[in-house]
């Protein structure tokens, strides 16, 4: 196909060629014609065709030197608009948009130019690295956000604790808050951490094929302790489930989605966790009675430091990263999770794997 459109890119600038020619050489022959009406000689026939044929082709070059600037002046122009924009998004600006439209004036619909595929794609590609250069912006906001906030916690109360006078109750009271900020800032930093490792390229998968539905059982017995003493209860109703995966990394993923699940689930509160097999795919279910999740919340809560409800997941110890790694492991194994919830009913969180995930 490509060697198709070549020729007859070709062929069309043979003839356009040819035409100019003729016309040079029509004009040059009644050029000639008129000039010889005022003069007494006619020469022979094979010099008046030569006399035209050298005066056609001086008038072709005249107008090749008249047209060629201006055709390389429109090319050059096209050219440093490239540059330009290369050096811009080489300086980080990735406020470019070419006009791909300048570079197919000269080409057919069903055969643009080939500049048209350059211009097009360094569209793309400062499309998609201004759309990065704003994702790792938030990121970073977030980022400050979520260490700078327990961090002026640590100073002040460590700055309090310093008056002598304290009682000993508000001196264990500040020295409980600080424990508790130092302890969520290795939390961050520890699953900032694994998502590092998760969007790792090199990061090499580990799976092999176990029982989906003991992994669970061991997994909400040793959350016992947390649901236990908000008095939850906790039904579990699983199939026996073989799958292939990364036992290590699926343990995460359980285990962020239980403790979501109690962490918002109130005292005297009840979880279900289904396990079942359909067609080639393992569905786990598991529900709570929580306070739920808005219809816009759902849109974005599996997106990075996205919390539905800001003030509440602070008290709770949230960084809004969780539910990030769950769908990123789900991702990696070939899966998918959801969430379905009415604001004052509970959310649902369903994770659907391949049996055998390639």
């Amino acid at each position: 196909m490509k060697q198709e459109a070549g020729f007859l890119h070709i062929a069309r600038n043979v003839i356009l060629v040819s035409l100019a020619l003729f016309a040079c050489w029509t004009a040059a022959f009644y050029l000639t014609r008129y000039v010889y009406s005022f003069v007494p000689w006619e020469p022979h026939e094979l010099l008046a065709f030569l006399i035209n044929a050298m005066l056609g082709f001086i008038f072709f070059g005249i107008c090749i030197s008249i047209i060629g600037p201006l055709v390389k002046g429109r090319q050059y122009e096209f050219f440093n608009e490239m540059i330009q924009a290369l050096k811009s998004i080489s300086r980080g600006d990735f406020r470019v948009n070419l006009d791909a439209e300048f570079a197919n004036r000269n080409g057919r619909q069903r055969n643009p130019h080939p500049f048209v595929q350059l211009v097009e794609s360094i569209n793309d590609m400062a499309a998609n690295l201004k759309v990065m250069e704003d994702l790792r912006q938030e990121f970073i906001s977030n980022v400050s956000h979520e260490i700078g906030s327990p961090l002026t916690s640590i100073s002040g109360f460590a700055r309090a604790l310093k008056n002598k006078d304290m009682d000993q109750e508000k001196r264990e009271k500040y020295l409980t808050i600080i424990e508790t900020e130092c302890v969520r800032l290795s939390r961050l930093s520890d699953n900032l951490m694994k998502l590092a490792v998760l969007d790792s390229s090199e990061h090499a998968s580990h799976k092999t094929s176990y029982r989906l539905d003991r992994q669970l059982v061991t997994l909400v017995l040793a959350c016992e302790p947390q649901w236990d003493d908000k008095k939850i209860d906790m039904n579990v109703e699983l199939e026996e489930v073989e799958i292939l995966a990364d036992e290590d990394l699926m343990i995460q993923l359980w285990i962020n989605l239980i403790h979501n699940a109690i962490k918002f689930t109130p005292e005297g509160g009840k979880i279900d966790v289904f396990l079942t097999q359909g067609e080639g795919k393992v569905s786990v279910r598991i529900t709570d009675n929580g306070p739920g999740i808005t219809k816009q919340d759902q849109l974005r809560i599996f997106e990075r430091f996205y919390k539905a409800d800001q003030s509440r997941t602070r008290a709770l110890g949230g960084s809004g990263l969780g539910l990030s790694i769950v769908h990123k492991i789900a991702e990696m194994h070939g899966g998918i999770v959801s969430v379905f919830s009415e604001p004052g009913e509970g959310a649902t969180f369903t994770v659907q794997l391949p049996v055998h995930s390639e």
